[in-house]
């Protein structure tokens, strides 16, 4: 991929893929602007070479049609604010009036677009759609890691029609750190897998099998591969239709010689709900009617002991029901061991990356990927589209 600082910039129309899908309150008003900052750099970059700038994202899911409570108004006025200078907001992402603000726009000026989903051609990845949003610029910029697995027009058919392509910073930043994590780790590399499903995240522990040296698994998913070797798990969310494939993957680890790591205590509860009775009780041990909502001290310690010579760590998941008091324990812990290690740690998820803000440890992770379905896609071997796009 060529990158921003390998294309002359001076006085050239840059349009720029942000993911500025950020969560908004009642009022209208940001809640987190982590997806805003992080793209920060490309475009300060771009304005101080005298770009001019044309910004353009998504906002919600309003299905190919203006709706007001998606427009990007309030990104752009917080882009502003952010950048010290005015972002004007186009009516449009396409046409004619799009057409007269961009040929409006000065060097070192910028310009949103308004929701690309307003139009279902986004989407679609619509060759003619694709067309026309290329139209107004002489430079492309993929700066969303969180979408690049999407292959949609802005995305994807937009690159056919712009004579240079290039990642921004963010991007460029994104694969290099996956590239160190998995492609060339430092060993060992343990990866650690949690969250709610073994089926979301099949593919990725197929892949990881085959590049990592340990391996811990823990959440809700966790209950599959341990019911798989024949332990009770009570009324614990279960994947029965996947047990024969956990039991695959645990013999295929086995051959491998990849140590997997299963709880080995749990806490449970008589109910999912912040003021349930819980205890803690091994894994041989879990009560009929109770379910497994967080991993227990001992498996804490176990992982830690696991961890304590990595060199490399990748971490998707959480471990239990974080967002619950009670079921938050297993996943700090696992926090504040990460962030304490020496080993270069990359996590990837929105409720990886939600935990570890939640434990305070976030300026202690080497690097927080800012793409989800993205991050897996890549744990699971694949070439992103949006990234093949830019070679």
């Amino acid at each position: 991929m060529k990158t921003l600082r390998d294309i002359e910039l001076t006085g050239k129309r840059v349009l720029v893929r942000v993911d500025f899908n950020v969560p908004m309150n009642e009022a209208g008003e940001i809640t987190d602007d982590l997806r805003i900052r992080t793209v920060l750099p490309t475009l300060r970059y771009l304005l101080e070479q005298k770009a001019r700038v044309i910004v353009c994202t998504h906002m919600g899911r309003p299905k190919g049609q203006r709706v007001e409570k998606y427009s990007l108004a309030p990104a752009a006025a917080y882009l502003a604010n952010l950048l010290g200078q005015p972002v004007p907001l186009a009516p449009d992402c396409i046409g004619p009036e799009v057409a007269a603000a961009v040929a409006a726009l000065q060097d070192g000026q910028i310009l949103m677009l308004e929701n690309l989903r307003f139009h279902p051609e986004e989407e679609k990845n619509d060759p003619e759609f694709s067309r026309q949003l290329a139209s107004v610029a002489d430079v492309y910029v993929n700066d969303a890691f969180a979408v690049s697995h999407r292959a949609h027009a802005s995305v994807v058919g937009v690159t056919l029609h712009v004579r240079e392509k290039a990642a921004g910073f963010l991007l460029q930043k994104e694969v290099e750190y996956f590239h160190r994590s998995i492609d060339a780790p430092q060993r060992p590399l343990v990866a650690i897998v949690g969250g709610a499903k073994v089926s979301g995240k099949l593919e990725a522990l197929r892949n990881m099998l085959g590049r990592v040296d340990k391996m811990i698994i823990g959440g809700a998913m966790a209950n599959t591969f341990l019911k798989s070797q024949g332990y009770g798990v009570g009324a614990s969310k279960v994947e029965d239709d996947l047990l024969t494939t956990a039991d695959a993957l645990l013999r295929q680890a086995r051959e491998k010689n990849i140590k997997v790591y299963l709880p080995v205590d749990v806490i449970v509860a008589d109910r999912f709900a912040p003021d349930a009775v819980c205890k803690q009780v091994t894994v041989q041990d879990i009560p009929d009617n109770w379910m497994a909502l967080d991993i227990g001290p001992a498996s804490v310690v176990c992982f830690n002991e696991v961890l304590a010579d990595a060199k490399t760590i990748v971490w998707n998941g959480p471990m239990g029901a974080f967002e619950m008091d009670a079921f938050a324990r297993g996943t700090m812990a696992m926090a504040h061991t990460v962030a304490a290690s020496h080993a270069l740690s990359v996590t990837g998820g929105g409720d990886s990356n939600a935990a570890i803000a939640q434990s305070g440890e976030a300026d202690n992770i080497s690097y927080m990927s800012t793409g989800g379905g993205a991050f897996l896609e890549m744990m699971e071997g694949k070439i992103l589209p949006g990234v093949k796009a830019l070679d």
